[in-house]
């Protein structure tokens, strides 16, 4: 609530520089605005960037140092961590001592050192509140002032405002590019800790799927086995059930929306259409587990198929249905963007409708289509909550769609819930799973890249 309100002065605090600055810089000529280097808005804008910009290196200083400093604070005075307390315990303790601090001292295992850190948490919190206001207010005043002391007839303001904006662009970039390797760390490295422990052959090649339970370290367990072939192979069952009823319905859907549906039907039907993808996954689970897996089990017994109360092809029926959006509406997209000369030339030439669509506009949206199909496969892959409902967590190693299966996500979401030994291999597992995904999302994009270098070469 305080970083809201702090946010929002900063933001009138900038409102109010632009128009001082503007009207600064106007009354610098004596209100002949010719003499200025640059437009008035530009003064404007200068000031803004004055105000805003210092304030917000602070927030980012402070939310990525004020957290350890306040933890390092509050578990200096507790005398159950030393230097041979594991991080993980480290970990736990802060954990208990937050979870005091939000809840109250009525916490059944709240000892007196644990609630004396529990104040001494939330007072260092109030205290550091207090210094970001003073601090974010003392930094927006001086940039206002600093700002429309520079005002002047010299003032390239227009530069100044276009290079902090690359500044801005360049630094955006550098932070999306920093989140992507941080990610890809995060998950070698643990994943390289999982295959310190489990080999890297049993796990890429094994086929039984029975993790070790996480047990605290005053447990005993047997080892478990994780071969993940009947992982990866429930993913790609799925996936490929999905990818076959919305292919060609989206594709479908997309042409017919595109080239044959009157205006009114194309106003109609392509919202209805996009509803599909603004539907919670829960509910789509619901409804396949609910309404998709007993039809498709009476069905079956009824035909003499043994089928399974959950099965692959339930979960892989509707997670289609759900992925229909993602590539009808970046298909429809794509080949209402294809040039009507080509349009035009193909019926100058006696092309009738079909084959236009078919020999002339399909081949030059073809990167696009593929691009929209392979957004549509990684959701596919990613998709957990229908499968959870419809397909269940058996890791069953079968090519049956009417048995049970799961998936690498559903895994990964079942190794980390409830009470874990971090270091054990099954919680390390969820990250050798991850690492999995990723790659074989990084090839899908890399076809994708291929294809539409191909066909771009082509028809540009």
């Amino acid at each position: 609530m305080q970083t809201t309100i702090f946010t929002f002065t900063v933001l009138l605090l900038a409102l109010i520089g632009f128009y001082m600055g503007r009207a600064r810089a106007v009354s610098s000529v004596g209100g002949n605005i010719r003499q200025l280097h640059s437009l008035p808005r530009h003064y404007g804008y200068y000031v803004s960037l004055w105000c805003g910009l210092p304030t917000l290196f602070l927030f980012i200083l402070w939310f990525i140092f004020e957290p350890q400093i306040i933890n390092s604070l509050v578990l200096h005075n507790v005398t159950a961590i030393n230097d041979e307390t594991s991080s993980a315990m480290v970990a736990r303790i802060l954990s208990d001592i937050k979870f005091i601090a939000a809840n109250g001292t009525n916490v059944k295992s709240a000892t007196p050192e644990m609630i004396a850190a529990a104040d001494h948490y939330l007072a260092l919190k109030k205290i550091g509140i207090a210094c970001l206001g003073v601090a974010v207010l003392a930094f927006a005043i001086v940039g206002l002032v600093i700002g429309n002391k520079n005002i002047g007839e010299k003032l390239k303001a227009r530069d100044q405002v276009e290079k902090a904006i690359r500044i801005l662009l360049l630094a955006s970039s550098v932070v999306a590019i920093l989140t992507t390797i941080g990610i890809v760390s995060s998950l070698l490295f643990e994943a390289i800790r999982f295959f310190g422990k489990v080999p890297l052959s049993e796990f890429l090649f094994g086929l039984e799927w029975s993790p070790q339970i996480a047990l605290r370290k005053d447990q005993v367990a047997s080892q478990g086995s994780f071969g993940a072939v009947p992982i990866f192979a429930g993913t790609m069952l799925i996936s490929f059930i999905a990818m076959c009823v919305a292919v060609p319905v989206g594709l479908l859907s997309a042409i017919y929306m595109s080239e044959y549906a009157t205006p009114k039907v194309r106003g109609l039907g392509k919202p209805v259409l996009e509803i599909l993808a603004g539907i919670p996954t829960v509910v789509y689970g619901f409804f396949a587990a609910l309404v998709v897996a007993p039809t498709i089990r009476n069905i079956g017994e009824g035909w003499g198929l043994e089928v399974a109360s959950e099965s692959a092809l339930a979960a892989g029926l509707v997670m289609g249905i759900m992925i229909i959006p993602f590539v009808s509406s970046l298909s429809d997209d794509v080949i209402r963007a294809v040039p009507q000369a080509l349009r035009d030339g193909s019926y100058a030439l006696g092309g009738t409708k079909s084959e236009t669509v078919l020999q002339v506009i399909l081949p030059a949206a073809l990167p696009g289509i593929v691009g929209g199909i392979m957004l549509a496969i990684s959701r596919a892959i990613g998709e957990t909550m229908i499968v959870v409902m419809a397909a269940g967590l058996s890791a069953n190693l079968t090519a049956n769609p009417l048995q049970a299966v799961t998936t690498a996500t559903v895994q990964m979401v079942t190794l980390l819930v409830g009470d874990q030994e971090f270091d054990s291999p099954k919680t390390l597992a969820a990250f050798a799973l991850g690492l999995v995904l990723f790659c074989v999302t990084l090839c899908l994009n890399v076809i994708a890249l291929r294809v539409v270098a191909k066909y771009r070469e082509k028809y540009d």
